[in-house]
């Protein structure tokens, strides 16, 4: 069985590991917050320009404005398509550092785990000492005492 002290190395150097990797964790999430909001601002705007320009349609409009109207749509649209791959793209990074987080979190739980348990084995291997010591000072005292 491993010895109080190497496990005590294994948990400190886990407890690391989980701490690495929720740092992590927590940094991919703020990526993916980063990134569904910034969609979310280029999708707002799209719509709001889409809005505006068919007011102005109703008002009349010339070919050419209408055509910059239709690039500047296709860029909002490849835009917004950029965006959501990265969106996607950050919510694997955080899926993938959730689960490395987990992976590291039950290594970490496991160490401590055996770890209270080598301490319990230890309690009582120790209360059965102290248990045979005391019988064995009350078996003297009784024979001393005829």
């Amino acid at each position: 069985m491993a010895s109080l002290s190497q496990l005590e190395t294994l948990i400190d150097l886990a407890r690391r590991e989980t701490d690495d990797c929720a740092k992590r964790l927590g940094a991919a999430l703020k990526a993916l917050d980063d990134s569904q909001q910034q969609l979310q601002m280029l999708s707002d705007y799209r719509d709001d320009y889409s809005r505006r320009f068919e007011a102005t349609m109703a008002a009349g409009i010339t070919p050419a404005a209408f055509r910059n109207f239709q690039a500047f749509m296709g860029k909002l649209d490849n835009a917004i398509a950029g965006q959501q791959e990265v969106v996607r793209h950050a919510q694997r990074r955080s899926e993938h550092e959730k689960a490395t987080w987990q992976a590291s979190e039950r290594k970490r739980m496991s160490y401590t785990t055996l770890d209270k348990r080598v301490q319990e084995a230890a309690l009582k291997l120790e209360n059965k000492r102290d248990q045979k010591a005391m019988d064995e000072h009350a078996a003297r005292q009784a024979y001393y005492k005829r």
